[in-house]
């Protein structure tokens, strides 16, 4: 089994409602298994997105759940887009006010795109990603004030 391949595994269990996944090929087996499903409270990971359908791919809805604290944190791995495409405004700015399920970002992962929302009203203090960058699963994408 290749890396990229298990890679794109794990990304596939983390953007979608599945607890485990289990791969088999040519004699080798890879179990991934969520942490929630073990009864562990995930602290490194804490997803803040919901998925949406976009031209190019189509996307079961996955759960939303808030972030905890002042962050807003990737829900997976992938690469981030903060406008809706090249040319035009960004989502949010540095000091924008925004209203909960308002988009902040959107996360580009094996050609479906993931929206990520604010999970509550507030003030944005910090952009912490810049357009086009690679993002890790729980990486810091947003601070709030």
């Amino acid at each position: 089994m290749k890396q990229e391949q298990i890679k794109t595994l794990i990304d596939a269990l983390a953007a979608s409602d599945l607890a485990e996944l289990e791969f088999s090929e040519n004699g080798s087996t890879l179990r991934l298994v969520k942490l929630a499903a073990l009864g562990a409270a995930p602290s490194a990971r804490r997803p803040g997105a919901v998925r949406s359908a976009r031209p190019e791919a189509v996307a079961q809805p996955a759960a939303a759940v808030a972030p905890a604290g002042d962050e807003c944190f990737a829900p997976l791995h992938g690469v981030v887009h903060l406008q809706p495409a090249p040319g035009e405004p960004p989502f949010v700015q540095q000091g924008q006010a925004v209203e909960a399920g308002q988009m902040l970002c959107v996360i580009e992962a094996m050609k479906m795109f993931n929206e990520v929302r604010a999970d509550r009203a507030g003030a944005v203090r910090q952009v912490l990603v810049r357009s086009g960058q690679e993002v890790e699963a729980g990486q810091p994408l947003f601070r709030f004030a």
